[in-house]
């Protein structure tokens, strides 16, 4: 039997609280939402480029979100010198191509390994530290990256939402 992505019971987002736990639940919300759209799919579904001719796929985007976690939250706020990236540093968009690289249930292992590192990385930081960014040149502040990986989850989600609809006709929230 071949693996499939696991389903997921997504947690909805803190209704009030403090800043800091409102961002880090949307975060996770986000985070979730996207394993969510990819339930039940096989490592060829998950590869499917459904939408063309968008090279979009889910796996890429997986692989991507994977990438921007381990960029923002370690290799920028926390100054680490990670490699690993899908893809060659010369190739920015590594992270959509070459989908069979990697096996897909290697690929959700790899990204929830960045998620909880990401979450590691900015425990106990202020929301106000700042750090420079490495591709910007620019000083940016955790609350930032929060607020930037919420947009960058939110804008996947919805590519996320019709490349699912086109592979199998799911949709949902």
């Amino acid at each position: 039997m071949s693996w499939t992505a696991p389903e997921i019971d997504r947690a909805d987002p803190p209704r009030l609280s403090d800043e800091r736990t409102c961002l880090q639940g949307w975060l996770v919300f986000h985070r979730e939402t996207l394993l969510m759209k990819c339930a039940g799919l096989a490592h060829e579904e998950l590869a499917r480029r459904s939408a063309p001719p968008s090279e979009l796929s889910l796996l890429g985007i997986v692989r991507h979100m994977a990438d921007v976690e381990r960029w923002w939250f370690r290799a920028n706020l926390r100054g680490e010198d990670v490699d690993g990236f899908f893809g060659p540093a010369d190739n920015l968009t590594g992270d959509f191509d070459d989908l069979d690289s990697m096996p897909a249930e290697e690929v959700w292992d790899v990204y929830a390994r960045e998620c909880a590192a990401a979450d590691a990385a900015a425990d106990g930081v202020p929301l106000e530290q700042t750090f420079r960014s490495r591709s910007r040149g620019t000083e940016l502040d955790l609350r930032w990256v929060y607020l930037h990986m919420i947009e960058e989850y939110a804008r996947h989600n919805g590519h996320a939402d019709i490349l699912r609809e086109r592979i199998d006709g799911v949709v949902g929230d």
